[in-house]
């Protein structure tokens, strides 16, 4: 299955934090995509591996996308070397994405900044023709995407572009809480983390506003580029 637009995350819910509404809105414009899951999430604070599968089952429904694996890399641990180079690269191959989404470039967990960063580089490693894959026993073409983006997530990094996403907010929000382990929950018994507070949840919201208010629309996501924008004319700027 071809893909338009191809979502990486270290972990079951690093997508629908980051680049939720901006995934809802391309599905909506006709385009397939699909998530790939770098970990199970399996060393966070609250819920289980287990939970965190069926959690992401559940968010993927809500979004809509066309796919959802997970590499099991170890959550914390995995690297960027060769061997998990591979499995990313495994999956660019399967699906030619022409659009990559990325973790942030930077972050306050330690995988987002490795996750970034390995699927940057088996962006580009998946072109080379001398590098050779199988999956399920068939040779793969070598494929690079046009282009890899980065979506923002704890730390308030500045975009180099946004995408409006007004209209889905809601449907955002509902993906993001299909991840009921995780977030704010006044009757749990599991210990606090960073994104269990109702803060947390609350500052989504308003980074999502505050884009969009600096840039003339109700919600809007931010992204970093790793190579200049180009556009046609200078009407193709809002």
């Amino acid at each position: 299955m071809k893909l338009d637009i191809l979502a990486f995350g270290a972990h079951p819910d690093d997508v629908e934090l980051g680049c939720a509404g901006t995934i809802l809105k391309e599905i909506a414009l006709g385009k397939k995509v699909g998530i790939v899951d770098l970990t199970r999430g399996e060393l966070g604070t609250r819920g289980s591996a287990e939970i965190r599968d069926q959690e992401a089952t559940a968010a993927a429904k809500i979004l809509g996308v066309s796919v959802r694996e997970n590499l099991s890399f170890r959550d914390g641990f995995f690297i960027n070397d060769e061997a998990h180079q591979l499995e990313v690269i495994k999956m660019i191959r399967k699906y030619q994405p022409e659009i990559v989404l990325c973790n942030a470039v930077d972050d306050r967990h330690i995988d987002h900044a490795k996750g970034s960063q390995l699927v940057s580089d088996a962006c580009f490693l998946s072109g080379l023709v001398r590098i050779e894959t199988t999956l399920d026993g068939q040779l793969q073409k070598a494929w690079r995407p046009k282009v890899v983006y980065h979506y923002i997530q704890w730390k308030n990094i500045v975009p180099d572009f946004v995408v409006d996403v007004s209209g889905f907010e809601t449907e955002k929000t509902a993906a993001i809480l299909a991840y009921r382990s995780q977030f704010y929950d006044p009757n749990s018994k599991e210990p606090e983390s960073p994104i269990s507070s109702k803060n947390f949840l609350e500052s989504l919201n308003y980074r999502s506003r505050d884009l969009g208010r600096l840039t003339g629309v109700e919600h809007a996501e931010g992204f970093t580029v790793e190579r200049y924008l180009a556009v046609n004319s200078l009407s193709d700027l809002k």
